[in-house]
């Protein structure tokens, strides 16, 4: 979630998905322009779709999709060097069905989508538009994309398949024939029970939430081989002071009515569902806690017959207006139901303005709605909260409602108003305040100043938003969460956690001292059972004991008494190089989640950058606050740095006693080199577009012209480098490229194509 991403919202969710017209006469031009611009070292568009497909589907769906046979299909990808084809495995679809659309966005026609995934045109759509905000990282729009077929190769398209059948065999040799450890596979590894698990003592009650590692995020409840909370992974998140988890869910799902029918399509499936994992993780000290984002818009034609439950409308969507009493007690007796029937359910945490439509307010205008208009915003947000929580409280009095002000503006967020205060003093006794720690702290990188937004772990909290709404809240006796990541951000997600141990200890040390009452450790990014959580429970269980102290503690537990000392050093190092992220950014729009999966473009692409889904060429969008030659030098710095943290921690595997602490070490040894090698890929990719963006502005001196050609291909021999250091760790570890809500955001296929890419980069610059 993101400012950003809140204000656009009304705008992009105009624009619902839709066949785009792709009729006769534009096709040609279109796949020409298609291939060109976005995959010109490919020969066609077809080559291009049999490789970026050639590790995530059948040969059989391939064939089906380009309209030829699998034998031709076997054909084309082997004359690019691609190895032997295997079919993916069985659950990369449910899993990963993101990442196919994604990877298949401007290749594929919407048909010819739909035939890939195996999917009805109404299934695309509601995931497109429900699955946290897919629409939007898609860009708010589908590309006018023709149908890509089969056509024999030509002389010259035979020619370049060899070129990139000999590429890759000089770069690989015969390294790719052979599989690494297969996408997902630590789904199983981590779903598997401990061989010894003994529940941990104590530990307090005070709220520890987190989100699954790798639950689906739309709909989880549906389906119950989807397990999100499996018993392994329950195991490991208690072990390390985990006493809640979230879960994504949407009221109208999960309960029918007769105040409102027509809704709760499979609600007795999904409440079926809810009820066995509440039981279970209750057996672990763990217990569910609801995300409630309500009442959700609904489509216009919902409204047919019920005009009087309208409210503010954005595009085709309108919101069940929460003035008519009629919608108030409707979610009241939805929510007492689940509660009722659920009662091992931990409770909720509310989110009443975000980035979805809900009430008339939560999107800061209520101007079009005849009778939220004539109410303050904070009576409206507070009146919602209240009657959420005397739904759950109805259910089960034990129940914990979290309160999220995340939205509410206050003048340092959202705009000049100040509604934050006056909703807190609105609140009902008895619920819990949460408020994002680090928001609004101010931080000065490479002369740039900014404050920041949300997902920071470089900037560590609590920052002043926070404590002014923390003290309002305790002050009406409401107790406080912290909203805060300890694994990772959008900083970088694409692996687990960040090794940055002093910066969570300096947040958790922060949050002591402001006595915070609980924690959610993170969004839908960040719930891998880490050391980092190991941390937090023992800085929150040892009061006494201080950062320092809780450090060693940790380091010695994890790499033993001989390992430790390198491994703390190296903690330090790169604790240090963070603090050099140029926070202010386009955190959502600059490459750092794909790193050197994201290709170099000879010419501009003139596409611009989406949420977390196309980096593309975009520096414009990339650089947030900073200058070009700022953002460069910052991830130069940072990457500079962070590097110099590798040799300590590699010492550490050297030394490690016993093979529990050398796997500790190489693992964390794995994900540091990792994120070394994206922070440095974007510090080449920012270069790269300076340079070649000046280069083709025209250059005067042919020397300097020169110049720039050989720092350009320099950059480009640079990122086929990382990229090939890249795929090695990615076949090592499945976790690698991996987030809950975005799938992979890289296949080891795609740092393939990224040496192919940045070869074909080299030989055109000369």
């Amino acid at each position: 979630m993101s400012i950003l991403f809140f204000l656009g919202i009304s705008l992009l969710f105009s624009c619902r998905p839709h066949r785009p017209d792709t009729s006769a006469g534009t096709l040609s031009a279109a796949d020409d322009t298609i291939r060109e611009v976005l995959y010109p070292w490919f020969p066609t568009r077809m080559h291009a779709f049999i490789w970026r497909n050639w590790t995530t589907a059948s040969l059989e769906t391939m064939a089906k999709v380009l309209e030829t046979t699998p034998g031709r299909v076997r054909e084309a990808g082997r004359s690019m060097g691609l190895p032997p084809h295997r079919d993916p495995a069985p659950d990369l679809k449910k899993r990963g069905y993101i990442s196919l659309i994604r990877r298949n966005w401007n290749l594929v026609s919407y048909d010819q989508m739909l035939v890939l995934l195996g999917w009805d045109a109404g299934q695309l759509e509601s995931t497109l538009l429900d699955d946290d905000f897919l629409w939007v990282k898609m860009g708010g729009m589908r590309p006018a994309v023709p149908p890509v077929r089969y056509a024999p190769p030509s002389p010259a398209t035979q020619r370049r398949c060899a070129e990139i059948k000999k590429t890759v065999r000089e770069h690989f040799g015969g390294e790719w024939d052979h599989p690494g450890e297969a996408r997902f596979a630590f789904v199983g590894q981590l779903s598997a029970p401990l061989a010894a698990y003994h529940p941990p003592a104590g530990g307090g009650d005070a709220p520890r939430i987190i989100y699954s590692y790798f639950a689906p995020y739309g709909d989880p409840l549906l389906d119950p081989e989807a397990d999100p909370f499996p018993e392994g992974l329950l195991q490991r998140l208690s072990l390390r002071g985990v006493n809640g988890v979230w879960l994504h869910v949407v009221l109208h799902q999960l309960t029918a009515s007769t105040l409102i029918p027509g809704l709760g399509e499979g609600h007795e499936t999904r409440l079926k569902n809810l009820r066995r994992l509440a039981r279970r993780t209750q057996e672990y000290g763990i217990s569910i806690y609801l995300y409630m984002n309500e009442p959700r818009a609904m489509p216009l034609s919902f409204f047919e017959g019920r005009e009087e439950l309208l409210g503010v409308v954005e595009g085709e969507r309108g919101a069940l207006c929460t003035s008519v009493p009629l919608v108030r007690q409707w979610m009241k007796e939805s929510l007492t139901h689940i509660f009722r029937e659920v009662p091992e359910l931990g409770g909720v945490f509310a989110i009443t303005a975000s980035e979805n439509l809900t009430n008339c307010w939560s999107h800061r205008d209520a101007g079009k709605c005849p009778r939220c208009s004539k109410r303050a915003p904070e009576e409206v947000i507070a009146e919602v909260n209240r009657t959420i929580a005397e739904g759950v409280w109805e259910g089960n009095p034990r129940a914990r409602v979290i309160v999220w002000d995340w939205g509410w503006p206050d003048g340092t967020a959202w705009g000049k108003e100040r509604w934050a205060a006056g909703i807190l003093r609105r609140l009902p006794a008895g619920v819990w305040h949460m408020s994002v720690s680090e928001w609004s702290k101010p931080v000065c990188r490479g002369g740039v100043t900014t404050t920041v937004g949300e997902y920071s772990i470089s900037v560590p909290g609590p920052g002043p938003r926070a404590l002014r709404l923390w003290k309002i809240a305790k002050e009406k006796g409401l107790p406080a969460v912290a909203k805060i990541q300890v694994n990772n951000t959008w900083e970088l997600s694409a692996i687990p956690y960040l090794p940055v141990m002093n910066l969570i200890a300096e947040h958790i040390a922060g949050l002591r001292e402001a006595g915070v009452d609980g924690l959610m450790l993170s969004w839908s990014l960040g719930g891998y059972p880490s050391p980092n959580l190991g941390l937090v429970q023992y800085m929150q269980e040892h009061t006494t004991a201080d950062s320092r102290a809780s450090l060693r503690y940790i380091a010695g537990k994890r790499y033993g008494k001989e390992a430790a000392p390198g491994a703390l050093k190296a903690w330090e190092i790169f604790s240090r190089a963070f603090t050099e992220f140029p926070y202010g950014l386009g955190i959502y729009f600059a490459p750092m989640q794909y790193g050197p999966a994201n290709p170099l473009y000879p010419g501009p692409t003139h596409r611009q950058a989406t949420m977390l889904g196309f980096p593309y060429d975009d520096l414009k969008k990339w650089r947030g606050v900073y200058p070009d030659s700022i953002l460069a030098s910052q991830f130069e710095k940072l990457a500079g740095e962070w590097q110099k943290g590798l040799s300590p921690l590699a010492g550490a595997v050297e030394k490690a006693g016993n093979m529990l602490w050398k796997e500790h070490a190489e693992e964390d040894l794995r994900f540091a080199t990792a994120a070394w090698l994206h922070f440095r890929s974007v510090a080449c990719q920012i270069r790269f577009v300076m340079v070649r963006d000046s280069l083709l502005a025209g250059v005067t001196d042919q020397k300097t012209a020169a110049a720039m050609s050989h720092t350009l291909r320099e950059l480009a021999r640079e990122e086929s480098r990382l990229a090939k250091e890249l795929f090695s760790l990615t076949r090592e570890d499945s976790r690698i490229g991996f987030e809950a809500s975005n799938h992979y955001y890289y296949f080891p296929v795609d740092l393939v194509e990224k040496v192919i890419n940045c070869d074909y980069v080299v030989k055109t610059l000369k």
